[in-house]
């Protein structure tokens, strides 16, 4: 009669599968203070977000009123999506009842939505764009939430954000939630950046991947071509180069987190320039272009919006716009070199 043998789990393999979002923002902060915990806490709420509209999408196509579109506009004056409405709502019904946060801010809101019970003792704002590329819900593709923590400084007597308009070096944290075949959440706190996959079973963000680092150079070069001829003559340039050049592979979803994602694994170029229409582009600062450019720049890339430092620009308002070039440290600088060569050339 042959014995059995004890199961053998590698250490690794279980302290892998114990490492929990909580749990790491803590060990990545080797504190316990107040101000670790605060931080711990408020991802674990993100965390929370992202798993009732994680859960939200995959019944999409299952239920009532949540494809589509509302019939509104947002500030920006783009159309509404349902799906954008109950993820907004999710962020501030998740943190309303915390008292971790004083108030928050999104680029569906005119103007922050503020927690008063919170703000005695919540000393942070948190900036969000709810659902980016909410066109893709529709179709079934993949879309994501972009988050940023900031520390809650002076006064916002007009309660209009007017003391959000910082650079972006002041965010405490940043990251993504990306819904795709599984839910995965994304994150830096200034120490590196580290992805984590929900698993079902538990209800909880499993640590998938610690330190990422984005190669230097990448294959990949990611925008809309469609607007090819509404570009200024640099980014036509660029775009020149690499059809003329082996090595590069266009891939672009119109998911912004979906997209990025893709550039943070394997290399390459993000690009949303500006356009005839919109000079500063379409992405906002506060809640897409600086959380990605802190998280990127974690992750050993850049981010500037073609000429500046991302996270150097100050923002002339709340829904102030920027464009973005993003991703691997050589192809950002490619791109930049095409923009300075036409500036010296003057045109």
């Amino acid at each position: 009669m042959t014995s059995l043998q004890p199961l053998v789990i590698p250490e690794h393999s279980l302290d892998r599968d114990c490492t929990t979002l909580s749990r790491h923002v803590l060990q990545q902060l080797q504190s316990f203070s107040p101000e670790a915990q605060d931080l711990s806490a408020i991802m674990t709420r993100i965390a929370l977000a992202g798993k009732l509209i994680a859960r939200r999408l995959s019944r999409a196509g299952l239920m009532a009123d949540v494809l589509g579109f509302t019939g509104e506009t947002n500030v920006q004056g783009e159309s509404v999506k349902k799906m954008d409405v109950y993820a907004n709502d999710v962020f501030i019904s998740v943190f309303k009842q915390s008292g971790l946060v004083c108030r928050l801010a999104s680029e569906e809101m005119d103007l922050p939505y503020y927690i008063p019970e919170n703000c005695p003792i919540g000393r942070y704002t948190l900036l969000y764009d709810p659902i980016d590329g909410s066109s893709n819900v529709d179709i079934n593709l993949n879309v994501g939430s972009i988050f940023a923590i900031r520390q809650q400084e002076g006064m916002d007597e007009n309660g209009d954000g007017s003391d959000l308009l910082r650079d972006g070096r002041g965010q405490l944290a940043a990251g993504y939630i990306l819904y795709g075949p599984s839910t995965m959440l994304v994150y830096s706190i200034g120490h590196g950046v580290h992805s984590f996959l929900l698993d079902p079973s538990l209800g909880e963000f499993i640590l998938a991947q610690e330190n990422i680092k984005i190669p230097d150079h990448g294959p990949i070069y990611s925008t809309n071509e469609g607007n090819f001829w509404q570009w200024d003559e640099a980014i036509r340039d660029y775009t020149r180069y690499v059809h003329r050049h082996e090595g590069y592979t266009a891939r672009y979803s119109g998911a912004l987190v979906g997209d990025i994602h893709r550039i943070l694994m394997q290399g390459g170029v993000f690009l949303y320039p500006g356009t005839v229409k919109n000079p500063r582009g379409k992405l906002r600062l506060l809640y897409e272009t600086a959380p990605l450019a802190f998280l990127v720049e974690q992750a050993g890339g850049k981010a500037s919006d073609g000429t500046t430092r991302l996270l150097d620009i100050v923002p002339d308002k709340l829904h102030a716009r920027s464009p973005l070039v993003i991703g691997s440290m050589e192809d950002v600088k490619l791109v930049e070199s095409f923009i300075e060569d036409r500036k010296n050339r003057g045109n």
